[in-house]
C-alpha cells in the first residue's frame, strides 16, 4: 500500500486555497487542508474538505458531448470546440456581437476570470460581461 500527498489548488472558488490531496494506491481517497499555505493556513471550508469526492463522482462529465438530433453524443476535445466556436460566430455574424453574453463564474480563478472577460471584450466585441457572485 502506497500512500501520496499531492499538493494542489482548490477548484470550487477563486480563493485559491492549498490543499493536499490523499493518494492511495493511485486512487484519490481524501483531502487535507495545507497547512503552510499562505491564502488558508491549515483550513478549508467544507466545499474543500470534500473536493475528492467532486472529483472522483460517477456523475462527472469526463468528455465533451454534442446534442445531435435530441440525442447527447460523445465527442473529441477538437469537434466539440469547433462546433462551438464556428456556432459562435455564426450568432455574431447574423445577430451582431451584443447577442452574445459571458457569465463567469467564482469557481474559477481572478486570472481566469479576466481572460473570459477579455475574450469577450477584445475577440467577440461585446461588453455584455457578467459574475455569477452578483446573482
Amino acid at each position: 500500500m502506497t500512500l501520496k500527498f499531492v499538493p494542489s489548488i482548490c477548484s470550487y472558488c477563486g480563493t485559491g486555497c492549498g490543499l493536499l490531496f490523499q493518494v492511495m494506491d493511485g486512487q484519490l481517497v481524501g483531502t487535507l487542508p495545507m497547512k503552510t499555505h499562505p491564502v488558508n493556513q491549515g483550513k478549508l471550508c467544507i466545499k474543500g474538505w470534500n473536493l475528492h469526492e467532486h472529483i472522483t463522482s460517477e456523475l462527472r462529465l469526463k468528455h465533451p458531448l454534442l446534442n445531435t438530433f435530441g440525442r447527447m453524443t460523445k465527442v473529441g476535445w477538437d469537434d466539440a470546440i469547433g462546433f462551438a466556436a464556428d456556432r459562435l460566430k455564426t450568432i455574431v455574424a447574423e445577430h451582431g456581437p451584443d447577442s452574445v453574453g459571458v457569465l463567469v463564474s467564482a469557481k474559477i480563478t481572478n486570472e481566469e476570470n479576466y481572460l473570459a472577460q477579455k475574450f469577450a471584450r477584445a475577440a467577440i466585441g461585446t461588453n455584455n460581461v457578467d459574475h455569477c457572485a452578483r446573482l
